[in-house]
């Protein structure tokens, strides 16, 4: 996942995979410097086509902002 620190969608994103119990990594890109910060904006580009936050993935699912229902899909199908 990718999000920003700030950011309430991509609290609620946390939130939401915490209250499902699923292990994920998150970068906050706010909060790297540098190449790296640089590195995770081009990875968020690359997937979405902006710089849009949150972004998770979930196998090959990429999902922008807060879509319970799409998390949902995708957690389903999960293996």
């Amino acid at each position: 996942m990718y999000a920003l620190s700030t950011c309430p969608w991509c609290k609620k994103v946390k939130k939401y995979l915490d209250e499902k119990n699923v292990q994920y990594d998150c970068i906050d890109v706010d909060l790297i410097q540098g190449d790296d910060q640089k590195k995770a904006l081009e990875e968020v580009e690359k997937l979405t086509g902006k710089r849009s936050f949150p972004v998770t993935i979930i196998n090959e699912t990429v999902i922008t902002g807060f879509k319970e229902d799409q998390l949902e899909e995708a957690l389903k199908n999960e293996t």
